[in-house]
């Protein structure tokens, strides 16, 4: 009994005529101007003194309404009313103005549908009680019998008058009872006429990718340049402090070189932050190429003790922007990754050639057997990752994984290359394939 009086009188059910009682009131101007249609066609200027000269106004104002249910605004004022009353989940539903003829057709059909059944369930509303309040009252007040209320002579009789108030009762069960189902059946439709259409399902999905897309390209701008700043900035400060009573000129050097290193990430940062912020913003700061900042790279990594060679057969200025870009990231991540893995003293080798139609990038380092397997992701190809079994020295500047290298694998695929990373016999080799010109 108590879930069928939740369903007649519950919250849920309150709100939903509410709704029904707003899509009556919405249901007078049409019905108005179906008097002005209906009266001079029956000859009749008195539409409200008969039932059916209401019903017939009523009639003729719905399709007026369907008309003016296409304004842009109609559909996102429907939604929102629908999220606040009938109980509907947001999800659902659809946001913003109808697009397309299907989606003006179907907020068409609720803004009718709304109307119709909320007309109804008005008039029932400001007619059933009265009546119902009578009834109830009608075997404890004489005068009411008595009066000229139009009563059914039946009620004159002792059994009728004594059933009457159990009719008001009922009268007035039923009025909540069409009530919570016309609500209810609102509730059904409003997902159907009211939610998003497939195209703009679509829509929806590509802003979602577009955006994640986005977020995964932020993520890695910033694993890479702050994690390769951390990284280099660590071994160069450790560096400085195990010679800094004997050679002040490399600590010197390496203090210079952490300044600049962070002087730059720092730029990055704000600019990549810069976009964070506001979607439609620019980076404040253009992004490193090969072509402005690899000798730069390649300058503030050897400042922190490490022995680097590199070796660069191609036309880093000739290169397209994109190419250069990511070439740039990933020598920068090849290098961030030996020295996290293998120590600031270690040997690390680049080499960056352009062979035919493609960008070639080399890194290697030598393995020790006596260290630690690193556990950062190597993928073997541009979509196969597999577990990192490379070894890690005891001056690694962090420990714990990370994600470099499947960023890595992660640019190559985008720009249509190959990566492939992993130990051959006493040496770890990561080596990247580009195109020449990045795909569209």
């Amino acid at each position: 009994m108590s879930g069928f009086a939740r369903f007649l009188f519950g919250r849920r059910a309150r709100r939903r005529w509410i709704h029904l009682i707003l899509g009556g009131a919405l249901a007078m101007p049409y019905v108005f101007l179906g008097e002005l249609v209906v009266g001079p066609a029956l000859g009749s200027r008195y539409e409200f003194n008969s039932l059916p000269l209401q019903l017939a106004s009523f009639a003729v104002g719905l399709p007026l309404a369907a008309l003016t249910s296409v304004f842009p605004l109609t559909r996102p004022m429907c939604v929102a009313v629908v999220r606040a009353l009938c109980g509907v989940d947001g999800e659902r539903l659809a946001d913003g103005p109808a697009r397309g003829g299907g989606a003006r057709g179907r907020t068409a059909a609720w803004f009718t549908l709304h109307l119709g059944l909320g007309g109804v369930v008005a008039g029932m509303s400001l007619a059933v009680p009265p009546f119902a309040a009578v009834l109830i009252a009608l075997p404890a007040f004489a005068a009411l019998r008595d009066s000229r209320l139009g009563l059914p002579e039946v009620l004159d009789r002792t059994w009728a008058l004594a059933l009457a108030p159990v009719a008001g009762v009922a009268t007035l069960v039923a009025l909540a009872a069409c009530a919570a189902l016309a609500g209810r059946l609102l509730a059904h439709w409003a997902p159907a006429l009211l939610g998003p259409t497939p195209e703009e399902r679509l829509a929806a999905a590509e802003a979602r990718a577009e955006d994640l897309a986005a977020r995964n390209r932020l993520a890695r701008e910033l694993h890479d340049s702050v994690g390769h700043a951390l990284s280099a900035v660590t071994l160069q400060a450790s560096a400085a402090r195990r010679v800094l009573d004997t050679d002040p000129r490399f600590v010197r050097e390496a203090l210079v070189a952490i300044e600049e290193t962070t002087r730059r990430t720092v730029g990055e940062l704000d600019a990549v932050l810069s976009v964070l912020r506001d979607a439609e913003a620019s980076p404040t700061a253009p992004a490193p190429t090969l072509a402005t900042d690899l000798d730069g790279l390649l300058h503030r990594t050897r400042a922190g003790g490490t022995r680097l060679t590199a070796t660069v057969e191609c036309d880093a200025g000739s290169l397209s922007p994109p190419v250069s870009r990511e070439a740039y990231r990933i020598v920068q991540e090849g290098l961030s990754n030996a020295l996290k893995h293998a120590g600031g003293q270690v040997a690390v080798a680049v080499r960056i050639e352009a062979t035919g139609e493609h960008l070639e990038i080399t890194l290697e380092n030598p393995l020790h057997h006596d260290t630690a397997p690193r556990s950062d992701t190597a993928p073997r190809s541009d979509t196969s990752p597999r577990s990192d079994t490379s070894p890690r020295s005891d001056t690694s500047p962090r420990s714990g994984g990370g994600h470099g290298l499947r960023g890595i694998a992660d640019r190559a695929r985008l720009l249509g290359g190959t990566a492939e990373a992993g130990p051959v016999e006493s040496t770890w080799r990561l080596h990247v394939r580009l195109p020449l010109e990045a795909p569209a």
